[in-house]
C-alpha cells in the first residue's frame, strides 16, 4: 500500500534523482500505491541555514504535475541526513517549525501526512511527536528492537489521540 521514495540512502548509493523520484511519485500514485516521499538535508547545508529551502526544492520536483488533492494523500518524510543512523536528532520544536515551512513548499500538503524520521527513538519519540506539525516517525534502526519500537508505538498513540 506504500512505498517510501527518495530515501536518502537510494539517492547517495543509487543516485536517484529529485526527477526520478518525482516520476516515482506520478508512478505510484497511478498505481494506487501511496508514495512516503522523504526529503533531507546534509549537515553542510543544515549548518547553513538552508534545509527548508534545500528540502522544498526536493518536494517542488517530487510533486510537479500533480494536482492538490493527490499531494493531500501522500506522506512526506523529513529526514535529516545528518541525523540518520548517527542517535543525534533535530530538536523537537525546531523539527516542527521545519516541518510548518515545509507544509507551505506545495499546494496540498498542509493536509498531508508528515514524519519525522532522523534517529527517532525510544527517547525521544514522545517529545518530537508530541509537536502540532509532526504526524509521526518514519522509524528506522529502533524498529529492530522490539522493545525500543513498542516504546516508540506507546509514544505515538497519546500524541494521536490528542490531535
Amino acid at each position: 500500500n506504500y512505498v517510501i521514495l527518495g530515501h536518502s540512502e537510494a539517492r547517495r548509493y543509487l543516485g536517484e534523482t529529485d526527477e526520478a523520484v518525482g516520476k516515482k511519485v506520478q508512478s505510484a500514485l497511478a498505481q494506487g500505491i501511496t508514495p512516503i516521499v522523504a526529503v533531507g538535508e546534509d549537515e553542510q547545508l543544515h549548518a547553513e541555514g538552508r534545509a527548508v529551502e534545500h528540502c522544498s526544492r526536493q518536494l517542488r520536483i517530487a510533486f510537479t504535475g500533480i494536482a492538490a488533492d493527490a499531494v493531500a494523500r501522500c506522506v512526506v518524510a523529513y529526514e535529516p541526513i545528518w541525523a540518520i543512523g548517527t542517535g543525534l536528532s533535530e530538536d523537537p520544536a525546531s523539527a516542527n517549525e521545519r516541518i510548518a515551512e515545509l507544509r507551505g513548499s506545495v499546494d496540498g500538503l498542509a493536509s498531508a501526512r508528515i514524519l519525522y524520521g532522523g534517529s527517532m527513538n525510544a527517547t525521544n519519540a514522545a517529545s518530537l511527536m508530541a509537536q502540532l506539525e509532526i504526524d509521526g516517525g518514519l522509524i528506522g534502526g529502533a524498529s529492530l528492537e522490539a522493545q525500543s519500537f513498542a516504546a516508540i508505538a506507546a509514544a505515538a498513540s497519546p500524541a494521536q489521540a490528542a490531535r
